[in-house]
């Protein structure tokens, strides 16, 4: 009303101070270096049998990959195709890195079929898993497949299969790494699978057949060779 007066206004409202945030830079991975400055492409290629890994944690990594690719696949074959596809680039590596820690008189690569199965077979395993494989076969009906034989990979030693998936052979992944060592040698394959040839065998349940099927051109030339005198 006239005449009267209300509350004091208030005192106007000082201005806030703020520093600008800068935006966060992106995340950029950078590889962390010992005290020594080393990394793993420092070591020595010709790693010794007390630095290789156990056998629990390969078990751990390899049940971990197969878990990854079941929740990605929708059949067995699928399963299957996808560990045969990671075992692949690890085998083209492993040629080079086996003849390499050959002694320097011995380090020859594989020039015959027999020669680079029997490579496969020994030095290969070896490598792998400490022991050769158990047996190489030649088909009797088709000259352009061979078989090795393992009685007890250890690759599925420790995988708990599910009954409805029980045609499944984890060993896929050691034929994709034989497939990679064939095609790196120039031993190209029409693939290379692995199937279970246990049943009934109270020995060995266990036991795979890695089937390679080598491409005509293969056998074309290695029959060349054998008529030039080769062997």
């Amino acid at each position: 009303m006239p005449g009267m007066s209300g509350p004091p206004p208030p005192p106007p409202a000082k201005e806030a101070s703020y520093t600008a945030i800068p935006p966060a830079k992106p995340f950029q991975p950078s590889l962390r270096y010992p005290s020594n400055h080393k990394t793993i492409y420092d070591r020595n290629l010709n790693r010794t049998k007390t630095t290789e890994i156990s056998l629990a944690s390969f078990a751990y990594l390899f049940n971990t990959l197969i878990t990854y690719h079941h929740a990605k696949s929708g059949s067995v074959s699928e399963i299957e195709s996808r560990l045969n596809r990671a075992g692949y680039p690890i085998g083209i590596k492993l040629l080079d890195l086996l003849l390499y820690r050959q002694p320097p008189r011995s380090a020859t690569r594989p020039t015959r079929i027999l020669d680079l199965l029997q490579f496969i077979h020994g030095t290969l395993w070896r490598a792998l898993f400490s022991r050769s494989a158990d047996a190489l076969e030649q088909s009797t009906s088709k000259k352009n497949e061979y078989m090795i034989i393992d009685n007890e990979p250890v690759v599925n030693s420790y995988i708990s299969i599910p009954k409805e998936m029980s045609q499944l052979n984890c060993a896929a992944f050691v034929a994709g790494i034989i497939e990679g060592m064939c095609d790196a040698a120039g031993f190209s394959t029409d693939g290379v699978s692995a199937h279970w040839a246990g049943e009934g065998d109270e020995m060995w349940p266990g036991k795979t057949i890695f089937l390679l099927r080598f491409k005509e051109s293969v056998i074309e030339r290695e029959e060349a060779i054998k008529a030039g005198g080769g062997g």
